[in-house]
């Protein structure tokens, strides 16, 4: 059997984490996008008909009040098809807040055929909120579609790169579930013919990982 002659493209497609940083989403420690900052009133004036320490009654409801486990959002036998030669256990990503935003990874080159998948969870402190950083996401975006069917909206799309004559393709989607968003990004290279899985693999490989990863999160409610 020949050696594997990995081209020195491989070692930037053996990081996509990149790519996601490019997407606003910094894994390690960055949410899906900048909470929003708590805004200041000057107090307003008492009256004689007001009270001088009467309480805020509102509150906000929410569906999910903590991310579900990444790696186990996403079945075996679905990891194996889409990541051939992973570890079906994959690895999580550190987050500064594992309550509400995690990720996890699994990447394998077999052969000369190279498969990423990352499935990423937050949780926000509202609708209204995460409804504001999805919308933001699809801002930056051109091309793709809606997702029917998929948690309260979902949005896909997917974008062709070549570096050093190195194709790779990347699929993105991204869904939100009430007060929580679901992001998947799934890309491949084929390191031998230098060119990349076809369009409707990676999109339809992506949204296979949504549909399951939302499954996940819509059965930890509560």
């Amino acid at each position: 059997m020949r050696s594997l002659p990995l081209p020195l493209a491989l070692t930037a497609r053996l990081s996509p984490v990149v790519v996601l940083a490019a997407l606003g989403w910094a894994l390690s420690s960055g949410p899906l996008a900048a909470p929003q900052a708590a805004e200041h009133k000057p107090a307003e004036e008492k009256t004689g008909t007001q009270s001088a320490s009467a309480p805020s009654t509102s509150t906000v409801s929410k569906a999910y009040s903590a991310a579900p486990a990444p790696c186990e959002s996403v079945a075996e036998k679905t990891i194996e098809s889409l990541v051939p030669g992973a570890k079906t256990a994959g690895k999580e990503i550190p987050s500064t807040d594992s309550e509400l935003r995690r990720t996890c990874s699994w990447n394998a080159l077999k052969g000369y055929d190279y498969r990423w998948l990352d499935v990423s969870f937050e949780v926000m402190e509202s609708d209204d909120a995460a409804e504001k950083s999805y919308e933001a996401h699809l801002d930056k975006k051109s091309g793709g579609g809606a997702v029917p069917g998929l948690g309260d909206s979902a949005y896909s799309v997917v974008n062709l790169t070549t570096e050093d004559k190195q194709e790779t393709r990347e699929g993105v989607v991204i869904a939100r579930a009430s007060n929580a968003l679901v992001m998947i990004t799934y890309n491949g290279s084929d390191f031998e013919s230098k060119k990349a899985p076809g369009t409707d693999t990676i999109n339809k490989g992506a949204i296979k990982a949504a549909k399951e990863a939302v499954a996940a999160l819509e059965s930890d409610k509560g």
